[in-house]
């Protein structure tokens, strides 16, 4: 298993965990084609023989004081082997290097298995979004960690 910086040729692979992920609300391929893009985006692959099984992205500008952790996705299969907590301490050092010195996230409420992984890397809530993931009305959890 490899963790790597993505590059757009990473894109249909993203795209087809982040639909199967997310299929009600999937970001647009043309939104993650720009996050993949932008300079102040930092977007990584988990990587195996086999192809790209899952990514992450995170938003911080270089020198700010905080970062958001955009997304963290793996194929089906391969969730609960802690390739997700890998991703999320990738994004977390890549934050630090950056010189973020609050990383914040949101977590969507009926997901308590990432909710579980966030708390135990040290985020902690901060607030709740209501009906913030549509057309699902599910509630965000706003969380934040310290680096």
């Amino acid at each position: 298993m490899t963790i790597r910086l993505a590059t757009p040729d990473d894109l249909d692979a993203i795209m087809a965990i982040e639909n199967a992920s997310f299929p009600r609300d999937a970001w647009s391929s043309e939104a993650m084609a720009a996050e993949l893009a932008t300079e102040y985006s930092h977007y990584i692959v988990d990587e195996e023989d086999d192809g790209i099984i899952g990514y992450a992205g995170l938003r911080s500008i270089r020198g700010s004081a905080d970062a958001d952790i955009q997304t963290i996705a793996l194929i089906e299969a391969r969730r609960g082997e802690g390739r997700g907590r890998a991703m999320l301490r990738t994004l977390l050092a890549e934050a630090s290097a950056r010189r973020a010195r609050e990383v914040f996230l949101e977590v969507r409420a009926d997901n308590p298995a990432a909710e579980a992984l966030y708390l135990s890397e040290g985020f902690e809530e901060i607030g709740r979004r209501p009906r913030y993931y549509q057309p699902d009305d599910v509630d965000a959890i706003v969380m934040k960690v310290k680096l």
